[in-house]
């Protein structure tokens, strides 16, 4: 490790390779904890490139267990926005497993936030730790499973208790969301800087992904948000293409950006079940705003606010609570 940390020491980025060979010191646990740190940080304070993370999902893909299911969406963000907002992609896909699309969600419990996909979930009464045949089950019968990182890349318990340390993104906010166990051909992916979205965009199409939205909104959320303008890379068909979403211009009537803030998984979890019941605010409307992206990605809808129409509708009825019910003590 000694030479690639001197490296990114003196700011000079990792190829391909080079970023495939300290991964896999890194997920053998050949690598000392002070290795672990000075690799992450010096990578993260110079940024890291599309080699880089290509690199590191290349291993953690090659190491994790499979789900075999077809026509799915995961809807993984990098995180490490620092905004300590609710489950915003947490809440869109139980929303739009309600409405029909397969959802094979990618996540974690809290690493740089206060609550995780994988702790919000399990306050849910969703089980978070299921295999990948009882994975395929759930997504066939419920539309909605999910893959705890943990359990699919064990790989990852050399570098858990550092980046716990670390408390704040890491390269891995960024391969996470890359390194779906299910190989999904489709995805929304939140990143936390608008840098990320080209370099995004090219390393899902390196993994062949077929349609995929990179989103980051103009006030700092890895989410589409309902208070700024967010700016999204399009990958479909292998083209990379921009656009903006304004939820001005959808009319989007909201009060103020402080009632996104999330708390402990209970908080986040009530929240989640009283929008999913029907209640209307600020909350629903950014679950639906990044839910119409799912529709848009799926392939139901070409038009946004179409989509965004449809979604406000059916988490108005409280269907999708409903829903949950299907989905607890499995």
């Amino acid at each position: 490790m000694k030479e690639f940390i001197e490296k990114l020491n003196n700011k000079l980025n990792l190829s391909f390779e080079e970023s495939k060979n300290a991964f896999k010191i890194l997920m053998e646990g050949k690598a000392s904890d002070q290795e672990i740190y000075d690799f992450l940080t010096l990578l993260s304070s110079k940024g890291e490139t599309s080699d880089e993370i290509a690199g590191g999902v290349h291993v953690l893909r090659e190491k994790s267990k499979r789900v075999n299911i077809k026509n799915c969406l995961d809807t993984c963000g990098t995180g490490g926005d620092g905004k300590n907002t609710l489950n915003i992609s947490s809440a869109s896909a139980l929303l739009l497993a309600s409405m029909g699309i397969k959802i094979a969600k990618h996540g974690n419990k809290a690493v740089s936030s206060k609550c995780g996909s994988g702790d919000v979930l399990e306050a849910l009464g969703i089980n978070i730790n299921l295999e990948p045949k009882q994975i395929e089950e759930q997504i066939n019968k419920n539309n909605f499973g999910f893959m705890f990182a943990p359990n699919y890349h064990s790989a990852m318990k050399y570098v858990g208790p550092t980046r716990k340390k670390i408390g704040k993104r890491t390269i891995f906010n960024l391969i996470g969301p890359l390194s779906s166990p299910a190989l999904v051909k489709r995805q929304v992916v939140g990143v936390f800087d608008k840098k990320l979205l080209k370099i995004f965009a090219e390393a899902l199409k390196n993994l062949n992904v077929e349609f995929a939205w990179i989103v980051n909104s103009e006030d700092g959320l890895d989410e589409i948000s309902p208070y700024a303008k967010t700016n999204i890379a399009q990958l479909k068909d292998g083209e990379i293409s921009e656009m903006i979403i304004d939820p001005k211009v959808l009319n989007i009537k909201v009060e103020k950006f402080d009632n996104l803030l999330g708390d402990d998984s209970q908080y986040n979890k009530n929240k989640i079940i009283d929008i999913f019941k029907g209640e209307d605010n600020d909350f629903s409307k950014a679950v639906c705003l990044n839910a119409a992206a799912g529709l848009i990605v799926m392939g139901k809808y070409s038009n946004f606010e179409e989509s965004f129409n449809e979604t406000r509708k059916f988490i108005l009825s409280g269907n999708t609570y409903k829903h949950l019910k299907l989905l607890q003590n499995v």
